[in-house]
């Protein structure tokens, strides 16, 4: 072989040598830097997951059993009044007469109950006007014109079903997700 040979392919397999090494010293940095990105990235996205204190108010078990017919109580979930009010007869009647074509909001009666069990309502307390909370919940409070709840601020006033039926809320008291567990408790959330 030709001494200039020599050199040629030396030089080819030396380049060939180093271009190899640069070639691996970049594809395990892009590696690194993938995994390292995709660590962090995975470390952001699951810090704006709720806490576990958080989750824990996201439902609430509440025993229903000491309520009488035509009490109501109210209990914090989410930050949130919840009335659950336990409907007489009549309210119920009342509610369920009522010519849904004429709400502003309509929705029957049947729509914002669960399981059947019509004597019993839970609905968010919290104005849809401005957030006020709503009086009605207490024996002598004023429950507005149409026997449920009124909001004294702005004066809506909506019936035994949470619906709104007079004044300037643009929507029915909101119904949260809630199940019955069994006859005397129900979960909401």
């Amino acid at each position: 072989m030709s001494p200039l040979l020599t050199v040629v392919l030396e030089d080819y397999m030396t380049k060939k040598t180093n271009n190899s090494k640069r070639d691996f010293l970049y594809l395990t940095a892009a590696a690194t830097g993938a995994v390292g990105a995709a660590s962090m990235g995975w470390s952001i996205i699951d810090s704006m997951n709720p806490a576990a204190d958080t989750l824990a108010l996201s439902s609430t078990e509440v025993n229903i059993s000491q309520i009488e017919s035509g009490q109501a109580i109210t209990v914090m979930w989410r930050g949130k009044p919840v009335f659950i009010r336990r409907r007489t007869k009549q309210e119920i009647k009342d509610a369920e007469d009522i010519d849904v074509s004429t709400l502003r909001d309509p929705q029957t009666d049947n729509a914002r109950i669960v399981d059947g069990k019509k004597e019993w309502l839970v609905v968010v307390g919290i104005c849809t006007h401005l957030g006020c909370v709503p009086l009605g919940q207490k024996q002598a409070e004023v429950k507005g014109e149409f026997g449920g709840w009124f909001c004294p601020c702005h004066g809506s006033h909506y019936d035994s079903s949470g619906r709104i039926r007079k004044g300037p809320a643009p929507k029915n008291l909101a119904v949260p997700e809630y199940k019955f567990i069994n006859d005397t408790t129900i979960k909401i959330g």
